[in-house]
């Protein structure tokens, strides 16, 4: 148990520092351009990274969710809104599902 809690604290310090240490670092606003532009992407690659496997794996056969990624992309670029891309992915998974199945 003394193990265990040892962990905890090492995990917790670690968690702390990583958001802590760049509040103390930095002061001043970012310039760079480069950096402003990565630190501006990050959250999308960060939701990116845990929506696509999801996306995949969420179905009971792998095909269905990589339609319903394509058909989303598709319409997303064709600019539908939230609620039909929603609507028609559900939609292709539950047919790719009934035919393959």
């Amino acid at each position: 148990m003394n193990n265990l809690m040892s962990y905890v604290w090492i995990m917790a310090i670690v968690t702390y520092l990583i958001r802590v240490l760049p509040l103390t670092l930095v002061r001043k606003p970012i310039k760079n351009v480069t950096i402003r532009s990565f630190l501006y992407y990050v959250p999308y690659v960060t939701l990116a990274c845990m929506t696509f496997p999801a996306i995949i794996e969420a179905t009971q056969i792998p095909a269905a969710g990589i339609v319903a990624l394509v058909t989303g992309i598709v319409l997303a670029w064709k600019k539908a809104s939230l609620f039909q891309v929603s609507m028609a992915c559900c939609l292709m998974v539950f047919i790719v599902e009934l035919i393959l199945v």
